[in-house]
């Protein structure tokens, strides 16, 4: 009884004690994490995060149609959108940034690691942001993420926003050491690679300015020129990329996940989609999609498609170690293509350009030499000056498939193809949509901010248009 008592205490407190989960973490580990959960959601084909390939008409569904005509709310993925995005990576980019300040190099190497480390942050958390931007339009930013400061953070401009993600892009890019390391292998796109991430900034960058070209020529303008001269993408073996692993479950591609491992038979290529390829007689088709009977056939937007009818995604996306792709060497031709087209020097000229992103977004899918050059020699496929919105629309929107997003901003961008609605819309829209509405969640938990958005960008419809969609 004696020693009982002895033993006996009034201190608790250490009974709150998690003995099992760690309460301190490196700054690799929330970098890694972060990347991630990025490429995830943007790589994915959930109905429940990731509808953009709908949106675009590359893919359609088959059986349960509501995400194909438009209605994004019963899933809430709005929500799941915007709670990845904000919970899962910027925050966790936000603690790594803290990590990396604690941080006290002791030689002039070592100085320059870690300022390579908070620069290359720095360019994801502004890809991060800018997804969000060409999600919504305004967006929490300047008091995002400060749960005790800002529980309920104001929206702020979008405009606004892109002109300071650019300038962050500017000042990330001058910062990086290029021949320095920085996160190494915990870098899942470019293995700590400082030269890539400089060239992955300029061509974001690159990517942005040309976004706000209507809105403001002369600064996009000069922003292009800026970008262009620091140094972007110029091969494919640049290409922005998650390795994903086929050995380790967690890391395997999500489209396998959606496809394969589910069991499900939910999506054929759009009718849209296959008929634009077909007519051109594009060699990408067979990297793309399957035969049905010997030819490429597309399912009806909107409607019931079966499964068995329709040509399907080819195996080679299905797999477990199919790269996830965030920004490519095609992409950022076809953005120098408009950038030409639309008077801004970038040394070549629009059709030197547009003919160089086909031609690497052919090579990125294997396609032989011979049938490039074919392609291009036609005169459907030709660069057309009068009307360059419809060429790079038209071919930007084929180089783009499976990647949904960048897709779905190049088509609100250029208005090329020309994409109808889907059969039995929702809420009879009259139009492909333009954004998604803003979540449930926030409109129930942060009102007041979220009805000023509301008022400041036109309405929380589907049809409203991003503030650098002009036409």
């Amino acid at each position: 009884m004696a020693v009982t008592i002895s033993s006996c205490t009034d201190d608790i407190t250490g009974l709150n004690e998690d003995t099992k989960n760690p309460t301190t973490t490196k700054s690799e580990y929330l970098f890694t994490n972060a990347q991630k959960a990025m490429s995830d959601q943007m790589v994915n084909t959930s109905v429940n995060l990731n509808v953009f390939r709908l949106f675009t008409q590359q893919w359609t569904e088959t059986t349960y149609l509501d995400e194909t005509q438009y209605n994004i709310t019963t899933r809430n993925i709005p929500n799941s959108h915007w709670g990845i995005i904000y919970r899962d990576v910027l925050r966790d980019f936000l603690e790594c940034k803290k990590l990396l300040d604690q941080e006290t190099p002791a030689t002039t190497k070592e100085i320059a690691i870690l300022n390579n480390k908070k620069a290359i942050l720095e360019i994801m958390s502004v890809y991060s942001y800018s997804v969000l931007v060409d999600t919504f339009g305004n967006i929490p930013y300047s008091e995002a993420l400060d749960i005790i400061g800002h529980p309920q953070p104001k929206y702020d401009d979008a405009q606004t926003i892109y002109r300071d993600l650019i300038s962050r892009l500017t000042a990330a890019s001058a910062a990086i050491t290029a021949s320095e390391e920085s996160f190494g292998t915990a870098d899942l796109y470019y293995e700590g690679d400082a030269a890539s991430w400089k060239k992955f900034a300029n061509s974001l960058k690159l990517r942005l300015a040309i976004n706000m070209d209507d809105t403001d020529h002369t600064y996009a303008s000069t922003q292009v020129s800026e970008a262009v001269a620091q140094g972007i993408l110029t091969s494919n073996a640049d290409n922005a990329l998650i390795h994903y692993v086929a050995a380790e479950a967690n890391n395997v591609n999500p489209i396998y996940n959606d496809l394969v491992a589910s069991g499900r038979n939910d999506y054929v290529i759009g009718k849209t989609f296959v008929d634009a390829m077909n007519s051109l007689n594009d060699p990408r088709r067979p990297k793309y999609m399957t035969t049905v009977g010997g030819s490429y056939i597309g399912g009806t937007i909107g409607a019931t498609n079966s499964y068995a009818s329709y040509s399907h995604v080819n195996a080679e996306i299905t797999k477990k170690d199919f790269p996830g792709t965030l920004l490519s060497y095609s992409e950022v031709e076809f953005l120098l293509a408009e950038a030409a087209a639309r008077g801004i020097s970038v040394g070549g000229t629009a059709v030197d350009h547009y003919n160089a992103a086909i031609t690497a977004s052919m090579k990125e899918w294997g396609v032989a030499s011979g049938d490039i050059n074919s392609y291009l020699e036609q005169s459907s496929v030709e660069y057309n000056p009068a009307n360059w919105k419809k060429s790079i629309g038209e071919q930007a929107w084929i180089a783009l498939y499976n990647r949904g997003f960048e897709s779905w901003t190049s088509y609100r961008r250029l208005d090329y193809p020309n994409l109808l609605p889907s059969l039995n819309p929702y809420n009879d829209l009259t139009a492909v949509p333009t954004r998604y509405s803003y979540p449930a969640r926030e409109q129930t938990l942060n009102a007041t901010n979220v009805e000023a958005a509301i008022t400041a960008i036109g309405g929380d419809g589907l049809t409203v248009k991003i503030f650098w969609d002009k036409y």
